[in-house]
């Protein structure tokens, strides 16, 4: 018997990808669930969230650097008159304010629970009262004598104006309510001067049609070139916005990109349904319109297919069409957990009880297919998930239908999905007449699939390890695995092992002749039996607690979309 190898146990990068289904794309709805109050995209609204924290931050930080650090580093020497030290420790206490404000503005943007539109109308409250922080830095008490020499002297540009012109980038909102809140900054400085003069601090001669024109042209210019931008950016916004209506999905932020495309966090805009919206590029669908147009028909007669498919442990298919820039999309469920390749990298090789469990799910869902005329050609560990649904643990949902083709000679129209220069399976589970490019493939190609898959869960490795895919290709044609107990550190019961090497039989008459036979081939084990319900429930509140989906779970709510709570999570090795 030859020596067991080590087996990798490696931590996998865990990143979002979701897969989906069928119907026709109905006219675009007023949006409720995702509408919000700024017009912008929810993940744009996130990202203006948190930038107005940094800038709060920014805020607070400079205020202590220009007025409370001076003040730490410098020893007085001199005794100061009554009148200057109520002066300084008038703009100390100003700068102590500031710094709060900044500071509580950082913490509120963190930690607190607010819907990011909310927290950007408050923004604009900070906007107007940092403004006049800064006035009241800059413009309390200047001038207390007053002489006509004065207006002649350069005062400079209010630092206000930078504030102004600066914060609808970091916190976009609403042309109107920045126009609001910009005009209300521009004021600061002429209420502080006012409020100066009232107690005394600014010379009573100082003639306000000075301040008036000094303001006009620096912050009320400012003000209006902060309405420009603030236009500009609700306009990128919305049009964004618009482009991201997919039917009556809204695109919420991507998750991931693909060979042929992009994964987006989707919801309903009518209903309270999260989904999974996976993006197919044009130019992944041919090379000319007339191959794009081929390629579309069969997409849309298999999306009909898969869709019709109601096994529990088939991932939901919700809706398909094509957009107006003519990409291919797919609209399906969300799933709570995360893929068999992402197990095994993340935990190591699955007991042989809990893999049979896993194994009769697969079968379920395959055997459905069968039965339907379709042929997965892409049975992978990466396309199968282990979730949590509700109550229940340990559910599969077989995802990917993608490269499904019917073998059924008799259905009008039955043609295969994939087109030129679209990829049929992957080396490192293709089956080897699907490998060597035969046409004949049928069920029995999908279960040379489940034999790979159990492979990898018992073993936590290949069945064939080769540099390149060709050889690896090669590998599946002409060499015969070895046994997965002599691979692997787990006791692996000779039943189940024969029902392995079985599915990897090279000829196709000689494995489990359908989903169905498999399935009692693996009762046969006696194995499933041994993987309780709450072996299970265990195993989930030890390793994927509900606190692994906490951060998800929070941007949804600050994204107001509260049903947004479920994720899949794939394992990238």
């Amino acid at each position: 018997m030859a020596q067991r190898q080590a087996v990798p146990y490696h931590l996998g990068v865990m990143k979002a990808r979701f897969l989906e289904k069928a119907a026709d794309t109905p006219t675009p709805t007023p949006s409720i669930a995702s509408a919000s109050l700024s017009g912008l995209p929810p993940d744009l609204l996130q990202e203006a969230s948190k930038r107005l924290g940094w800038a709060a931050l920014a805020y607070a930080g400079t205020f202590f650097l220009a007025s409370i650090a001076p003040h730490l580093l410098r020893v007085e020497t001199t005794i100061l008159p009554p009148h200057e030290v109520w002066d300084r420790g008038f703009q100390l206490l100003v700068s102590v304010i500031s710094i709060v404000l900044g500071l509580s503005v950082f913490v509120l943007s963190r930690y607190a629970r607010i819907r990011p539109d909310l927290l950007l109308d408050l923004g604009l409250v900070f906007e107007v009262v940092g403004a006049f922080g800064i006035s009241m830095a800059q413009f309390w008490g200047v001038y207390p004598e007053w002489n006509a020499g004065v207006l002649q002297e350069y005062v400079g540009i209010p630092w206000e104006c930078v504030w102004i012109v600066f914060f609808p980038l970091l916190a976009p909102n609403t042309p109107g309510k920045t126009a609001l809140a910009a005009v209300a900054a521009a004021s600061t400085g002429l209420l502080t001067i006012l409020l100066s003069k009232a107690a005394g601090a600014t010379s009573p001669d100082a003639p306000m049609t000075f301040f008036l024109f000094y303001f006009a042209f620096t912050t009320y210019v400012c003000a209006g070139l902060a309405i420009f931008v603030s236009r500009i950016v609700y306009r990128f916004g919305h049009r964004l916005r618009k482009a991201r209506e997919i039917g009556s999905y809204h695109l919420v932020k991507p998750l991931g990109k693909g060979g042929m495309g992009e994964v987006w966090l989707a919801q309903h805009r009518m209903l309270a349904r999260p989904a999974a919206i996976k993006l197919i590029r044009p130019e992944a669908l041919g090379k000319d319109d007339a191959s794009r147009l081929t390629v579309l028909r069969r997409f849309e007669r298999e999306a009909r297919a898969t869709a019709a498919l109601g096994s529990f442990n088939t991932i939901q298919l919700y809706d398909f069409g094509i957009t107006e820039e003519g990409s291919f999309y797919y609209v399906m469920e969300l799933l709570n957990g995360l893929n068999l390749d992402g197990l095994v990298w993340k935990f190591g090789p699955v007991a042989p009880a809990r893999t049979a469990h896993i194994l009769r799910q697969v079968c379920r869902s395959l055997g459905e297919a069968h039965e339907s005329g379709l042929v997965h050609r892409d049975v992978k560990p990466a396309n199968i998930y282990v979730c949590r649904v509700g109550p229940d643990y340990d559910v599969v949902k077989v995802l990917d239908f993608g490269l499904v083709k019917s073998f059924k000679a008799d259905e009008p129209g039955a043609t295969e999905l994939t087109a030129e220069g679209i990829a049929t399976g992957t080396p490192a589970f293709m089956a080897p007449e699907l490998a060597m490019g035969k046409g004949e493939v049928d069920g029995r190609t999908d279960i040379y699939g489940v034999g790979c898959v159990a492979y990898w869960l018992l073993t936590g490795q290949r069945v064939f390890e080769a540099d390149g895919s060709l050889a690896t290709v090669l590998a599946h044609v002409q060499e015969q695995p070895v046994p997965p107990s002599q691979r692997s550190e787990l006791e692996i019961p000779e039943s189940l092992e024969q029902v392995v090497l079985a599915c990897l039989e090279k000829d196709p008459a000689a494995r489990p002749q359908s989903a169905a036979e498999l399935d009692e081939r693996l009762v046969a084990c006696g194995l499933d039996s041994r993987w309780e319900a709450q072996q299970a429930k265990d195993w989930w509140t030890l390793h994927m607690p509900e606190s692994d989906f906490a951060e998800l779970e929070a941007e949804a709510a600050d994204l107001g979309e509260a049903s947004l709570l479920t994720v899949q999570r794939e394992s990238i090795p």
